[in-house]
């Protein structure tokens, strides 16, 4: 049990299943969600399982009870200085299991959601590139990956590692630029044995324009994610806006709608940049997304940078719950647990 884990049972013990008693933020809060199901026996990223469809479902549940679950179209009519505790549930990528498995749980609870899709995945019907890492890595019987150009440090591909190596080459993927993401992925394919994932074994992976139809026409919003899913801020002006403009054109062709909304691939806040900005605003998109945790309070508002908090699969009831009901302290992506989150918990601890 990690240090959030064991402040968020503290919490829950505190305030039991009313938790939410604590929560006295005002502002809008973003989660975003991946995939929903289970890991178990998937040779792609597991990272990517933001929850079963359990616990989506309790956490659909409880957002409903306690919360103002509004849709990005609905930011424009709180204004600069939103009041009250808004909160938007947002998918990232366009995996199949959002129609089969979180758009039924949506619809019982009442709720909307945004989907950001990956148009390049949906059309082509490609691995994305964690996944084909992923799925290198897990392939492989080779003992290690060598240390040299692509590596500082050798990596072992053995189990109990496994996993660790995988989250060490995707943050060094997320760290090139995008001239030489192709050449890293080539080499650890050679590196590994694994070869190339076959890309037929992937079509299923993702929703096709159908599904994504009925969940727009059934009160879902979708909105872009790129048409690759590159980090934007690693490629040129005129990439990025090839990226941007592309989604836009094949959303309106799929939807007959323009593209109003956006998330970054990755998210982080070098993920995107000025160039980013100044092409979304030309691409007449209206707020963009970003996933480094956080929430935007009254009189902190930034239309190309709506902040959203990271829910995965370590985010079990308590967490869940201290995570939405303190995002102040709880919802970060990019640090550990705060100063004023441990005082908080002992300070309630002590009463």
């Amino acid at each position: 049990m990690d240090k959030l884990q064991l402040v968020a049972r503290l919490l829950d013990r505190v305030g039991g299943k009313h938790v939410d008693k604590l929560a006295r933020w005002s502002g809008v809060l973003g989660l975003n969600y991946h995939r929903i199901g289970s890991a178990s026996g998937s040779p792609y990223d597991h990272a990517l399982y933001s929850a079963t469809q359990e616990g989506f479902a309790e956490q659909m549940a409880f957002l409903a009870r306690n919360f103002d679950v509004i849709g990005p179209a609905d930011l424009a009519g709180l204004g600069d200085a939103p009041k009250g505790r808004h909160v938007l549930v947002t998918f990232d990528d366009g995996y199949r299991d959002n129609y089969e498995i979180a758009f039924p749980v949506l619809r019982a609870q009442g709720l909307s959601a945004t989907f950001f899709v990956t148009v390049g995945f949906l059309d082509e019907g490609a691995l994305a590139w964690w996944d084909e890492i992923a799925w290198m890595v897990r392939k492989s019987t080779r003992p290690r990956l060598p240390a040299g150009e692509w590596l500082d440090a050798e990596l072992s591909l053995a189990e109990p590692h496994r996993e660790t190596t995988i989250h060490a080459l995707l943050k060094k993927y997320k760290s090139l630029l995008g001239t030489r993401s192709e050449g890293f992925v080539a080499w650890l394919a050679e590196a590994t044995g694994s070869g190339r994932c076959p890309s037929a074994s992937a079509r299923e992976t993702w929703m096709t324009w159908d599904m994504v139809r009925e969940m727009r026409d059934g009160g879902m919003t979708i909105g872009g994610h790129t048409v690759h899913h590159p980090v934007l801020s690693r490629l040129s002006a005129d990439e990025q806006a090839k990226e941007i403009v592309g989604t836009g054109e094949r959303l309106r062709a799929e939807l007959g709608e323009p593209m109003r909304f956006f998330a970054y691939p990755v998210g982080g806040r070098d993920a995107f940049d000025a160039n980013t900005r100044r092409a979304l605003e030309h691409a007449g998109v209206e707020l963009a997304f970003s996933y480094y945790g956080g929430y935007r309070r009254p009189g902190d508002w930034d239309r190309y940078d709506v902040r959203r908090v990271a829910i995965e699969s370590s985010h079990d009831g308590p967490s869940f719950r201290a995570t939405v009901c303190l995002p102040s302290l709880y919802g970060t992506h990019e640090g550990g647990l705060s100063q004023r989150l441990r005082a908080t918990a002992f300070d309630l601890l002590a009463r």
